[in-house]
């Protein structure tokens, strides 16, 4: 009886998670987008590892958090990986005197690749709490939640992420004035 009672949890459960990837697939691209730097191809290819990561880990979610914190959780560790793997693989480039992966640009006459480079540059911690509370709107909570930290270290993350931002953006505030 008890069998057929996690049979029908576990089918429940891959039902919920195959709505949630319906529902929620252009958000995990957008946040991986924003992540791993503006790199169309590589959201597509972290938000689409995130979820066969989620399918995988799915018989050891205890449901202690909700779906969507525990997948979130796993698209933010698989950009962390993607991005940790990019540097790697410039570093081994420029080693062995390769052409070098593209970077993220410095500097470029488009806000739009400028905020990303300059939300690029920012520490781990406070990029993800940054893209996570500001740019697609999570609360402060919930961030905490998918990061596995205190609201507290959110919110000191984010202050110091604005101020590292207005500093390396403080050129386009003076030309708003």
């Amino acid at each position: 009886m008890e069998a057929v009672s996690d049979e029908r949890a576990t089918t429940t459960l891959e039902a919920r998670l195959a709505a949630f990837v319906d529902s929620h697939r252009a958000r995990a691209v957008s946040l991986a987008w924003r992540l791993v730097g503006g790199d169309a191809a590589a959201a597509e290819d972290v938000a689409q590892e995130a979820f066969v990561q989620a399918w995988r880990a799915l018989p050891t979610f205890r449901e202690e958090a909700k779906l969507s914190t525990w997948f979130y959780r796993i698209l933010v560790r698989e950009a962390h990986a993607w991005r940790r793997r990019a540097r790697i693989k410039q570093v081994w480039s420029e080693l062995t005197g390769g052409e070098a992966a593209p970077r993220a640009p410095v500097a470029d006459d488009g806000l739009q690749r400028r905020i990303l480079a300059a939300v690029g540059a920012l520490s781990r911690g406070q990029r993800e709490a940054f893209v996570l509370v500001h740019m697609e709107g999570f609360t402060v909570a919930e961030a905490a939640e998918v990061l596995k930290t205190s609201p507290g270290t959110i919110k000191s993350h984010l202050h110091r992420a604005l101020v590292r931002l207005r500093a390396e953006l403080a050129d386009l505030r003076e030309e708003g004035r």
